[in-house]
C-alpha cells in the first residue's frame, strides 16, 4: 500500500494522487474559520493534463503520496517550445515542455546545473535554488543618495525577467533573486 499523507503534511511541490491522476501541490493555505471544521485551500496541477484546479480539502484527510525523485540536470538552452536539458551522470538529453516551466524558465541559465523532479522515472519539473544570481541588463539609472527609502524601479536581468529592487540599483550590477518569488533579495 502506499505511503499516505494528510493535508497536515502538505508542501508545495509535493505529489499526491487525486482520482486516480498525479496531481503536483502549487500552493496551499491552511484555513481555520471562527465557526466550523478546518480546511485547506489548495492548487493543484494535474502532471498529464498540465490543467490547474483549487480544490478544498478538509483537515486531515489523507491521500496516497507520490514518490518523487530529484537529479542534477544541466539546463542547455530553450527553443522557444521546449526547454532542453542533460543529464550530468549518463549523459542523456531530454526536454520538457516551455509551458511547463513559464514561471521558472526567467530565472534559468544555460549551462548551469539544477535540480529536476522525477515522479515515476519522468521528469516533471525543475526545483530551482533559494536564490540565483544574475546581472541587471536594463534599467533606470541610479541616484545618488538614495539608499534607504522603499521606493523601487523594475529592472531587466540577462536572462529577461523583471524584478522590482531598489532606486541605487544600476546597469551592470549583479544581483542575488529569490527565484520562487521573483524577488530581489540583495546585491551579489
Amino acid at each position: 500500500m502506499a505511503e499516505q499523507v494528510d493535508t497536515n503534511s502538505f508542501k508545495n511541490g509535493m505529489h499526491i494522487e487525486l482520482d486516480g491522476k498525479v496531481w503536483r501541490i502549487v500552493e496551499f493555505q491552511h484555513v481555520k474559520p471562527g465557526k466550523g471544521g478546518a480546511f485547506v485551500r489548495t492548487k493543484l496541477k494535474s502532471l498529464e493534463a498540465g490543467a490547474v484546479v483549487d480544490r478544498t480539502f478538509r483537515a486531515g484527510e489523507k491521500f496516497p503520496r507520490i514518490r518523487t525523485e530529484t537529479k542534477s540536470v544541466q539546463y542547455l538552452y530553450d527553443d522557444g517550445t521546449e526547454a532542453h536539458f542533460m543529464d550530468e551522470e549518463t549523459y542523456d538529453q531530454f526536454s520538457l515542455p516551455h509551458a511547463e516551466l513559464a514561471d521558472e524558465l526567467p530565472y534559468m541559465q544555460p549551462n548551469t546545473s539544477i535540480q529536476i523532479l522525477s515522479v515515476s522515472g519522468k521528469p516533471s519539473s525543475v526545483q530551482l535554488p533559494s536564490s540565483v544570481e544574475l546581472l541587471v541588463v536594463e534599467t533606470e539609472p541610479g541616484i545618488k543618495g538614495d539608499t534607504v527609502s522603499n521606493v523601487t524601479k523594475a529592472a531587466t536581468l540577462e536572462t529577461g525577467a523583471v524584478v522590482q529592487v531598489p532606486l541605487f540599483v544600476n546597469i551592470g550590477d549583479r544581483l542575488k533573486v529569490d527565484p520562487r518569488e521573483g524577488r530581489y533579495i540583495s546585491r551579489a
